[in-house]
């Protein structure tokens, strides 16, 4: 069966198109809708927790994404973020292969609040750590800065699915958030009762 182009004589483009700068994570974050216990994603069941499996699927599936942006693990690519994506690659399938009880990242009341970089304080020699492209060459760039170091910029496109699993900075792996614990509730002794200020 011939396509709309051949059927109706039209000519293909000869101007190659631009890969793209980053692979689709839409199935990452559907993954990750079913672990993520972060923020305002707390479950309705305080004893619930994800299953092994579906964890050990977010990780597998962000590692393989990552694995996409430094060029399918090609040995010939010598691009200087290939370091910190191996690392980051072999955390993530460790992760992987022993999941966590729960996923660790941060919520996304967290991302949205990162410090945004402005377009016109980035300069030509400044790209992202982990997908390797300059910030200018997207024509909107999203930029933000990891709380850890005024110098960690990335696309936020590539450091929210590592924030949303790991809480650290993936240049120095320092936690740039903590996960607040509930309050203790304090122990009633047996002969009282708890005060209660609500009478009937």
């Amino acid at each position: 069966m011939s396509g709309y182009e051949v059927e109706h004589g039209i000519k293909p483009p000869t101007t190659p198109q631009p890969p793209p700068r980053r692979p689709d994570l839409s199935t990452f974050f559907s993954a990750l809708s079913q672990v993520d216990t972060s923020g305002s994603r707390q479950p309705q069941n305080a004893n619930s927790i994800p299953l092994p499996t579906d964890v050990s699927a977010a990780y597998r599936l962000l590692a393989n994404a990552f694995d996409m942006m430094r060029g399918g693990g090609s040995s010939a690519s010598n691009l200087p973020h290939d370091e910190l994506m191996e690392s980051l690659i072999s955390s993530l399938m460790q992760n992987a292969e022993h999941p966590p009880t729960e996923v660790q990242g941060v919520p996304d009341e967290f991302i949205s609040e990162l410090e945004r970089v402005p377009k016109g304080k980035l300069n030509g020699g400044m790209s992202c750590p982990i997908c390797g492209n300059p910030f200018l060459d997207d024509k909107f760039p999203l930029v933000v800065r990891l709380p850890c170091h005024k110098d960690h910029l990335f696309d936020l496109e590539c450091i929210e699915p590592w924030l949303k699993l790991q809480p650290t900075c993936p240049l120095d792996r320092k936690t740039i958030w903590k996960k607040k614990e509930a309050p203790k509730k304090e122990k009633v002794e047996e002969g009282e009762e708890e005060y209660d200020d609500m009478y009937a």
